[in-house]
């Protein structure tokens, strides 16, 4: 009799690896592998032979980078979610796709249940649980490393006494999960936030003390507040990060020390690194500063936070998505220009930003010749202005005797002299 089938997120390590076999025999499930390219730079085809060698029935290996720029970074990005203002949220951003192209391979293989390989104390089981809660709810969902209680030795011996290739047995410095989009690095030394992060943590960007001794400029052009070009150059979103990636990591730039609210209510400390994600957050929020008029601006600033917090806690394929999407995409409508940003030691800064959108007027806002600003206007527009707090200091505030008088000085008597 034919046996049930699972689909299992599969990295090709030693946990994944091992679920192979154990999920055979504690549930009685076929397994089928699932491998996704996100950019973490990877050979998937050779996961995907070792998924098979392994024992599972099948292996599905996809590349999904362009599905993951076009519909998961750029709507962030457009969005300018920054979790806690410093995290770009490259794993967060990631986990939604693999589940949704999970449960998709789920129904292609007539599989009854999904398995993923997150601990019980991070963020991923999560928007991995909720994520198929969404799309399939009566998919079973199976976390091993959840259930079982293998230390890394119990595991190294299960594999070996399954056949199954262990690359290395010693235990790794740091854990790490990285994509196109940014690179995290935590546990380890990196658990006292008092500690200094050792160069040993960082792999894509250079110690800024011993980075190039000259700045580099690199130009970001954009629409709909998409970028879409680099250095004068139309480029697709993956060799547009990768470029970036590339060139920001060579000056230090996108270092990222933070220590962060978890969803499920701890602190950790995680290190990540995302040079191409710093910069294009960075271009962009400047040249809304042109585009954007200081209502829309300051709303979306709202909004942007409302974004980050929705893709951190795994809530990507929610209502509430869709309708703060429709407001990024109409508030994004006249974000398009270029950009011009100064690479040096570890700094990004913008230099540079233009656009034939632009709310930015020389004539307005110059203090040399050409000026055409109304500075008659300006007496009436003070009066109208400041006429309710006047109102409000003769009525109220100067009377005194009510007891709160912030700061302190309306009603103090002045003793030192003039």
């Amino acid at each position: 009799m034919a046996r049930d089938k699972v689909v299992l997120a599969y990295s090709g390590g030693l946990d994944t690896s091992v679920m192979v076999p154990w999920l055979g025999e504690k549930y009685d499930l076929d397994v089928v592998t699932f491998t996704v390219d996100l950019g973490q730079g990877e050979d998937i085809e050779k996961i995907r032979q070792k998924a098979m060698r392994t024992g599972a029935v099948a292996a599905v290996a996809m590349d999904a980078r362009n599905l993951f720029v076009d519909c998961f970074i750029w709507p962030a990005l457009m969005a300018g979610a920054l979790y806690e203002g410093k995290y770009p949220l490259a794993t967060a951003l990631g986990r939604p796709l693999i589940a949704k192209l999970m449960v998709d391979t789920a129904k292609e293989h007539g599989a009854k249940a999904v398995a993923h390989g997150c601990t019980g104390k991070g963020n991923d089981q999560v928007r991995f649980d909720v994520t198929f809660q969404t799309l399939a709810p009566t998919l079973r969902i199976i976390a091993p490393v959840r259930e079982w209680k293998m230390t890394r030795d119990e595991e190294i011996a299960f594999a070996k006494k399954h056949n199954i290739p262990v690359e290395a047995t010693a235990e790794k410095p740091f854990s790490i999960d990285q994509n196109l989009f940014g690179r995290s690095v935590e546990a380890g030394i990196l658990e006292d936030p008092w500690i200094e992060p050792p160069e040993a943590a960082y792999q894509w960007t250079a110690n800024p003390l011993t980075a190039p001794n000259e700045p580099e400029y690199v130009e970001i052009d954009w629409e709909h507040g998409r970028p879409i070009g680099l250095n004068g150059k139309k480029l697709d979103g993956v060799p547009l990060i990768e470029q970036l990636n590339e060139i920001g990591g060579r000056h230090g730039v996108g270092r990222i020390d933070h220590v962060e609210n978890r969803l499920i209510g701890i602190k950790s400390r995680e290190i990540y690194e995302a040079p191409a994600a710093v910069i294009l957050h960075l271009a962009h929020r400047e040249l809304e500063s042109l585009c954007l008029s200081k209502q829309a601006q300051r709303f979306k600033a709202l909004v942007s936070q409302e974004y980050a917090d929705l893709i951190y806690n795994g809530l990507w394929f929610s209502a509430l998505h869709q309708d703060l999407a429709a407001f990024i995409a109409s508030n994004q409508r006249y974000v398009a220009g270029r950009t011009r940003v100064k690479l040096f030691k570890g700094a990004a800064v913008v230099v540079g930003r233009q656009s034939e959108f632009s709310l930015y007027s020389k004539h307005l806002a110059t203090y040399e010749t050409g000026d055409q600003f109304d500075h008659e206007a300006a007496k009436g527009f003070i009066r109208l202005w400041g006429l309710g707090q006047q109102t409000q200091a003769q009525q109220q505030l100067l009377k005194g005797g009510r007891g709160f008088d912030l700061p302190g000085l309306l009603t103090q008597e002045r003793t030192d002299s003039a």
